[in-house]
């Protein structure tokens, strides 16, 4: 079985103003707007990074699942970890065994080709967890999310290069770690800093306690970089600078690692 990070979700109040930072300070470019996300009343925009994706949604009507989380969590932030399947077969036994731990189904969708089910980020204790399987198996091209094909000539890689973590945080990490581990049927495995961890194929969840006094949820990702000047210099003048190494962009901090 392959778990690919596929795709990260955030979730912020103003989103041309995020899109805008989130662009000049990594040095991506936008790809899709996906008019699908207005019957969950919200807006989009997604944005490659390598051959993966970061979304950003916002509310535009009350009472959305979008704008109670803005409001549960104080504002901008991390809002979903979604993967990538290799099989059919595999995408429904973790859905099982997600069920089988006392973790909801929030939403699915399934055609001829594609199939997701989002698991319930409350039962889940930080971010929606999203599994997709596509018919190709296809993890450096199609991607429904993004309109399937069309996208490949807005991957810009020279100063963004990919994603390489997630950082969720919880009141209790290690039960944080256990829990995600079962869903994913993948084991916690301590780093060299003593987090317990959960691997994917191309990137790996830490889990780490709360420190930032915003409650559970995404509250960073790792990201290697090849030009770390240009994030710096771009983070400072949006001032979105926090150190060398860190940086602070819609609710959420982006760990520097060279390439």
């Amino acid at each position: 079985m392959t778990i690919q990070l596929r795709q990260i979700c955030l979730v912020a109040n103003d989103l041309d103003a995020v899109v805008d930072d989130l662009c000049s300070i990594l040095g991506i470019n936008n790809c899709y707007i996906d008019p699908g996300v207005a019957k969950f009343g919200l807006a989009n925009n997604l944005m490659p990074v390598g051959r993966n994706f970061l979304e950003v949604v916002s509310p535009i009507q009350d009472n959305t699942a979008g704008g109670r989380y803005l409001e549960r969590r104080n504002g901008d932030g991390g809002y979903m970890v979604i993967t990538q399947i290799d099989s059919l077969a595999e995408q429904q036994r973790l859905r099982q065994r997600a069920l089988d731990h006392g973790v909801r189904v929030a939403h699915e969708h399934s055609n001829e080709h594609w199939t997701l089910t989002q698991l319930h980020p409350g039962d889940l204790k930080a971010a929606f967890l999203e599994l997709e399987y596509n018919s190709g198996a296809d993890f450096e091209g199609h991607w429904d999310p993004v309109g399937g094909k069309g996208w490949e000539d807005k991957v810009k890689q020279d100063v963004t290069t990919n994603f390489v973590g997630v950082e969720l945080q919880g009141d209790d990490p290690e039960a944080l770690a256990n829990l995600w581990s079962q869903c994913m049927d993948q084991p916690v495995v301590a780093n060299t800093q003593g987090q317990p961890t959960v691997q994917m194929n191309n990137a790996v969840i830490r889990f780490v306690p709360v420190t930032d006094g915003r409650g559970p949820g995404l509250g960073g990702l790792d990201i290697a970089v090849a030009n770390r000047e240009h994030i710096l210099r771009e983070a400072k003048a949006r001032d979105c600078y926090i150190s060398d190494d860190l940086v602070m962009i819609c609710g959420t901090r982006w760990y520097l690692s060279d390439a």
